[in-house]
């Protein structure tokens, strides 16, 4: 394909959420300029643990038109209000990071300074106690409304997601064909990729290939030899067990991540089941030995048997080769602690979409694409990092993550914290600085000093405003219904 012919044929190769993400997007945005094809294979199945989100999501779902009861219902979906933690600086500690301002702060200094002058004067309470999406998560309270009182996110069932996406995508032009790839046709001239051929010997032709193959990533390493660089040695688990239960209790608006002595596992309470899942480092927890714990944790009736999924954490070295783009596992993962994969792949189709190659794939434009998806992967990596180097665990994984040299750019946000309590969300940072600031505080990393701007008021006029928040909060939180109680009216839960 040339410069001269442009880019009218997008081929995208493999389903699952990322696909089909890609799929319902394009065809919505590019209606009418670009035909879209997506080849998959029934026989081949998808990861399918993504089933926790942020509130990002909602901002997509609207780019693609996509009603949010209509959601719900298709893809039993459930309210987010941010993850609850357990027991990962100490046994026994439990802190929320939620999806919520912790408070109003001056163009000085953000709300945390005020709090932590007030706490070292002896008041102030707790500093969450002013955040309504933390006080609701706590209570397990939802609703929405017209004001968007409340930031959240959605858990979801992959697989029905991904249906509900195939729906809209085929009734806006998509053509899905239905093969397994048996190789990749290259164009002799420019190295670009020219056609899919499948096994039974169909032939589809493009201008532009998108990877959506997952950790096999046959497209952009297996055809493009994209190369990887391996972190690893800074995010060592690398197994995940994955099953779905049938619930015990009301869904609450929260996932939970609770901490093991060699990793952690999750908790995802949708309408009709919970996603369960084990996450360990195989060199401190054998694959049986983790597969027995999984089983003796979960609550509840298993839906399906265990599924283990092997991972690497890590970048594809380049993830815009020639005309072929990789999206969501085929170009890098960060572990799912903090419920960042579909984000991923949906800011990476909004970036595909901003800098579409309409006259053609150019070495600029990867460049660019390549140089925005590496900062913002590396700084999600660094924050799922922080969870785990803050610890006080006594376990040798724990110690293991404790003392190992962290990158240069967490180890100055850590520095800056410890010693004035800043945190700042950069212009590449995903997490804002009250997410930085909940689970520093959490972790139990406490600052050595703080900003002064709150010494500017008395001390009775500053108790005064904190107590005024955190009462106007907790009057919110107190007229919400039990999120079960809104999903019952709102959610179209089906037995």
């Amino acid at each position: 394909m040339t410069r001269e012919q442009g880019v009218t044929r997008v081929v995208i190769a493999g389903g699952g959420t990322a696909g089909w993400l890609a799929a319902a997007a394009l065809t919505r945005q590019l209606r009418g300029q670009v035909a879209v094809t997506l080849v998959e294979s029934d026989e081949i199945g998808t990861i399918g643990v993504g089933e926790a989100t942020i509130p990002t999501i909602r901002a997509f779902h609207a780019l693609l038109g996509l009603d949010e009861n209509a959601f719900l219902r298709a893809a039993k979906a459930s309210f987010k209000l941010g993850i609850q933690f357990e027991g990962w600086a100490r046994e026994g500690d439990s802190y929320i990071h939620s999806f919520g301002a912790l408070g109003r702060g001056t163009w000085m200094a953000e709300f945390h300074h005020m709090w932590l002058e007030a706490h070292a004067q002896g008041f102030g309470g707790e500093l969450s106690a002013a955040c309504a999406e933390h006080e609701a998560a706590r209570a397990e309270r939802f609703a929405t409304d017209e004001n968007g009182s409340l930031n959240y996110a959605y858990h979801l069932d992959a697989g029905l997601y991904a249906r509900a996406l195939r729906e809209q995508a085929e009734a806006q032009g998509l053509v899905r064909i239905e093969g397994r790839i048996a190789r990749v046709e290259r164009d002799g001239a420019s190295g670009d990729i020219a056609a899919l051929v499948l096994e039974d010997g169909a032939r589809v032709a493009g201008d532009l290939f998108l990877d959506c193959t997952g950790f096999r990533a046959l497209l952009i390493e297996g055809e493009m030899q994209a190369g990887w660089e391996d972190w690893s040695h800074w995010l060592p688990t690398n197994r995940a067990l994955a099953m779905q239960t049938r619930a015990v209790g009301p869904a609450v608006p929260y996932t939970r991540a609770i901490a093991h002595d060699a990793g952690w596992r999750w908790q995802i309470p949708l309408q009709h089941r919970v996603g369960n899942g084990l996450v360990y480092a195989s060199d401190f927890l054998s694959d049986d030995e983790a597969r027995h714990r999984f089983l003796g944790l979960v609550e509840g009736e298993p839906l399906i048997e265990p599924r283990l999924i092997r991972f690497t954490t890590g970048r594809r070295k380049r993830v815009w080769v020639n005309n072929c783009i990789a999206l969501s596992l085929a170009s890098g993962f960060v572990e799912p602690l903090e419920s960042t994969s579909i984000h991923l792949t949906m800011i990476a189709i909004t970036r595909l979409l901003q800098l579409f190659p309409f006259n053609g794939s150019t070495p600029a434009l990867a460049r660019r694409f390549d140089d925005l998806a590496q900062r913002e992967l590396e700084r999600v990596r660094d924050f799922v990092m922080l969870h785990y180097v803050l610890n006080q665990r006594p376990e040798p994984f724990w110690q293991r993550m404790r003392e190992m040299e962290l990158p240069a750019s967490l180890t100055e946000r850590i520095a800056v914290w410890r010693e004035a309590a800043h945190a700042w969300q950069g212009a590449d940072d995903l997490f804002r600085v009250d997410s930085w600031v909940q689970v520093m505080l959490g972790q139990r990393l406490e600052p050595e000093g703080h900003h002064h701007v709150a010494r500017l008021m008395p001390p009775e006029r500053l108790r005064q405003a904190l107590a005024d928040m955190q009462a106007a909060t907790a009057a919110t939180v107190a007229k919400l219904p039990t999120h079960q109680q809104y999903l019952d009216r709102h959610g179209g839960v089906a037995a």
